[in-house]
């Protein structure tokens, strides 16, 4: 049972205090800007047109944020509680990391392999053993360590707002 903890929370604090709000707005920026970086490991994308190319790293970040949330309430599932994430264990962090990472092995064998709604250009290094590209690999150990540690101090803060009121 997850449970709701810190109780009696303050509604002042707005939405910014639900764990997964700050965890999906951190993820939206971070991936956003990691999706535009790794565009010429894309094969095509830089030779799109400006706003078709935008179109596209946004739909891969609302993709990519609906990972970071599976991956939180799995983790949370784990650890019995939403806020794991501001007195995170090594374990919760490994759980949350490793359902990112499974999830985009094998989202990106998919879509390369299976149904080739994308390719990698021969700038992408492979990743064996299913040929995962390194940049969503990288994207997903580097991003999240980011969104963790931003949502924890962002969660830790309105907290402390509201014991102040």
């Amino acid at each position: 049972m997850i449970t709701s903890e810190p109780q009696q929370r303050d509604t002042r604090q707005g939405l910014w205090a639900v764990p997964e709000v700050s965890l999906a707005l951190f993820s939206f920026a971070f991936h956003f800007i990691w999706e535009f970086l790794q565009i010429p490991t894309f094969e095509g994308m830089a030779d799109l047109r400006h706003w078709e190319g935008v179109k596209i790293c946004t739909y891969a970040t609302i993709g990519d944020v609906g990972i970071a949330l599976a991956a939180f309430w799995i983790t949370s599932l784990a650890a019995r509680t939403r806020h794991w994430i501001i007195d995170k264990k090594a374990w919760q962090f490994l759980v949350f990391l490793a359902v990112g990472l499974a999830i985009t092995v094998g989202l990106e064998f998919y879509y390369v392999e299976i149904s080739n709604r994308w390719s990698y250009s021969e700038l992408m290094p492979l990743v064996p053993p299913f040929g995962t590209g390194l940049s969503p690999l990288l994207q997903w150990i580097v991003v999240p360590l980011l969104v963790v540690e931003l949502t924890r101090r962002n969660l830790l803060g309105t907290s402390r707002i509201a014991t102040r009121r």
